[in-house]
């Protein structure tokens, strides 16, 4: 009784253990942009934020198209919709 228990916490330990808060991206940023050389009040620095967001955003939406590729697509495409 007590493998089962024990598998399953390991099992949701490990798949957590990949998983990274809003937070720790932020700090992983910041010391992305801080070592590119921008300083913190500065334009160029939250230039330099938004460009690893949006970076970030086209890597998730190119990743999601690979997998709606490999399905076929959405099922409308193809058709047409009027």
């Amino acid at each position: 009784m007590v493998a089962p228990k024990l598998a399953a916490a390991l099992l949701i330990g490990l798949a957590c253990s990949g998983c990274v808060t809003t937070e720790d991206l932020r700090a992983a940023d910041e010391a992305r942009c801080r070592s590119y050389g921008f300083r913190v009040p500065s334009e160029a620095f939250s230039n330099c934020l938004l460009q690893l967001d949006l970076d970030r955003s086209a890597e998730r939406r190119a990743r999601f198209d690979r997998i709606d590729a490999g399905f076929g697509g959405p099922p409308w495409y193809g058709w047409r919709r009027w």
